[in-house]
């Protein structure tokens, strides 16, 4: 991946009590794909980010313990193998000659047999 250059992206989370407003660097990478993004430790304690469990996961942000945001991932939620080996193989590239159904077919065949191949997760 080669570097391109950062960007400073405004991210506002909202709240009925009022909204957090947080302008976080980001690196930008030739052909990278992301799914979500993570602070770090650092960034969070800038900001007053406290992270906690209780029922439900939920941040805090500052001193105000009352103000709570919902960390509720929606893609954990909802699983589709389906979509979570397009995910997997995301960078790979199909043959302009193959079909949508055939496209389908491989990535199907590809999930069942996944153990055969190689991972960087040990599978």
């Amino acid at each position: 991946m080669t570097f391109i250059g950062t960007i400073i992206k405004e991210i506002i989370i909202p709240h009925r009590k009022g909204n957090i407003r947080l302008n976080p660097e980001f690196v930008v990478l030739e052909d990278s794909h992301i799914q979500g993004l993570l602070l770090g430790t650092d960034y969070q304690r800038m900001y007053g980010i406290d992270i906690y469990n209780s029922r439900k996961r939920n941040i805090t942000i500052g001193t105000n313990k009352e103000k709570k945001f919902s960390l509720d991932i929606y893609q954990v939620s909802t699983h589709d193998p389906l979509e979570e080996l397009l995910n997997e193989v995301r960078e790979g590239q199909f043959s302009t000659t193959l079909t949508s159904k055939q496209k389908i077919s491989l990535l199907k065949m590809l999930r069942k047999n996944r153990p055969a191949f190689a991972s960087g997760e040990g599978h």
